[in-house]
């Protein structure tokens, strides 16, 4: 099991990188799977764009794609932030910015889960789970 996280091309980085990935394993766990292997990588706008062009046929600026190599129990996959965008969402949304890199983070290990978002419903169900799982963090990280 190995969570790494990698930068292509962009300034930011992450801080708590301990802690997040801790609470990224916990959120596995409690979906009751095995944590794999999972790679996060930031990236920039133009190079979200291309992925989310060349592989899923959406010329659009997107925050997190999710590429699933999950083998049954065992959680593997790749995960594309756009930290451009999210760094934007953090402004448009009004939260801190640390905050939205860890909702994209939890977001896209969701969709490795078996989480999707494609519907109102199951963007509803998505979208309470992460913010239950950023209140944890929060919760956690503050000695609460």
């Amino acid at each position: 099991m190995k969570i790494r996280i990698n930068y292509d091309k962009v300034k930011f980085r992450i801080r708590d990188s301990g802690k997040i990935k801790t609470c990224l394993i916990k959120v596995i766990r409690k979906e009751n799977k095995i944590p794999g292997d999972l790679v996060f990588i930031f990236t920039g706008d133009r190079d979200i764009l291309r992925i989310n062009w060349e592989f899923l046929g959406h010329n659009y600026y997107t925050d997190v794609i999710t590429f699933n190599y999950s083998k049954e129990e065992v959680i593997n996959g790749e995960i594309y932030i756009g930290i451009e965008t999210v760094k934007r969402n953090a402004g448009l949304f009004k939260v801190p910015q640390t905050e939205e890199v860890l909702r994209v983070m939890i977001h896209g290990l969701l969709h490795l889960l078996g989480y999707n978002d494609g519907t109102e419903e199951e963007r509803k169900i998505m979208t309470v789970t992460q913010e239950d799982l950023i209140k944890v963090y929060r919760e956690e990280k503050n000695g609460l």
